[in-house]
């Protein structure tokens, strides 16, 4: 088992460093293949309607007029070692991890990203925790009273859920529970530390918005695992042995089913915890997905540059615990 946690560990860090690798080609060297200048290329760090002086300080700062190799390098140094940006006669330190420096608002952007993980965190973890325990719940009900009216009317609630996009489900939610009605507030968050039950309460509306979505595609997906499984000849037999039916179900059907729903679970947690995008601009919360819809309609390529690290860092942290889960589920995968 250590052995191959080791590996896994290993193979995340190689992945890392070559989604680091792509990014950083993505940003400064595709657009110089697409035919942009030096000066264009400054021009996308800057904003809208740059100077002269602005573009040509941004060269300075970036050291965009530098071979590639180095430019790399600075950029991985940048990372683990922090950077310095000269404003005339000012030196602006960006400390490590320094993912970049927004020109336009002059603010670090990993302590921005700091500031917003709490709101994206909370809303990912909590809506995960629904729509894995609902979609797994409902799945297995389902396949177990296969052509009941509660299989017929949970999957036709699911094909919904899969139809829906979040910003029509939110804005039905927020026009009755919140603006109508009153059950829930329509905009704002409140830190845990502050008051658990306020933190709750602000975010259950966007938590069951984001985890009907998912939910519906869990509830479908653990429906068909368990009927290709429940149809075994190992069930069967573990029937014939005299095993309590609850048994049977939870250790011999569902065990095999988790493995494809624990597959889409770790990168749909790994996409979420990168930014709710839709979810966090339909409630108004400020988190790592609205950072990067602001940064994008703005033209704040450092700050895109950044929300982009981080969101591919979650994904492959996700996927890293998946596989040591996998190992748990099915100890072949050991082997």
């Amino acid at each position: 088992m250590l052995a191959y946690i080791l590996r896994r560990l290993g193979a995340g860090v190689l992945l890392l460093a070559i989604i680091s690798l792509v990014t950083f080609a993505i940003f400064y060297i595709v657009p110089r293949l697409a035919g942009r200048t030096t000066e264009q290329l400054a021009a996308m760090y800057v904003g809208r309607a740059p100077t002269p002086e602005a573009i040509q300080a941004t060269i300075d700062r970036l050291g965009l007029d530098e071979p590639i190799p180095l430019q790399y390098w600075e950029f991985v140094r940048g990372i683990f070692m922090g950077a310095e940006y000269r404003f005339g006669r000012q030196i602006v330190e960006c400390n490590a991890p320094c993912l970049g420096y927004s020109f336009q608002d002059y603010t670090e952007v990993w302590p921005t990203i700091l500031d917003r993980l709490p709101v994206t965190v909370s809303l990912a973890i909590g809506a995960s925790v629904i729509w894995l325990i609902a979609g797994i719940g409902v799945g297995v009900v389902s396949a177990i009273k296969k052509g009941s009216w509660f299989d017929r009317v949970a999957m036709g609630v699911a094909l919904g859920g899969v139809s829906l996009p979040i910003f029509f489900t939110g804005l039905i939610a927020l026009a009755f529970l919140s603006y109508q009605w009153g059950i829930f507030p329509d905009v704002g968050y409140v830190p845990f530390t502050e008051s658990p039950a306020d933190w709750a309460y602000h975010l259950v509306l966007p938590w069951f918005t984001l985890a009907f979505l998912h939910a519906a595609l869990y509830a479908r997906l653990t429906r068909a695992g368990m009927l290709e499984t429940m149809s075994e000849d190992y069930i069967r037999t573990a029937r014939a042995k005299g095993l309590p039916e609850r048994r049977v179900v939870m250790k011999h059907g569902l065990r095999p089913t988790l493995t494809p729903i624990l597959t889409i679970f770790g990168l749909d947690l790994g996409l979420v915890l990168g930014g709710a995008v839709v979810t966090e601009q339909v409630f108004s919360l400020n988190g790592i997905g609205r950072y990067a819809v602001v940064a994008i309609a703005s033209s704040d390529l450092p700050v895109i540059l950044g929300v982009t690290l981080v969101g591919a860092v979650f994904i492959v942290l996700a996927n890293l615990v998946v596989d040591l889960l996998y190992a748990w589920i099915d100890p072949r995968v050991r082997i």
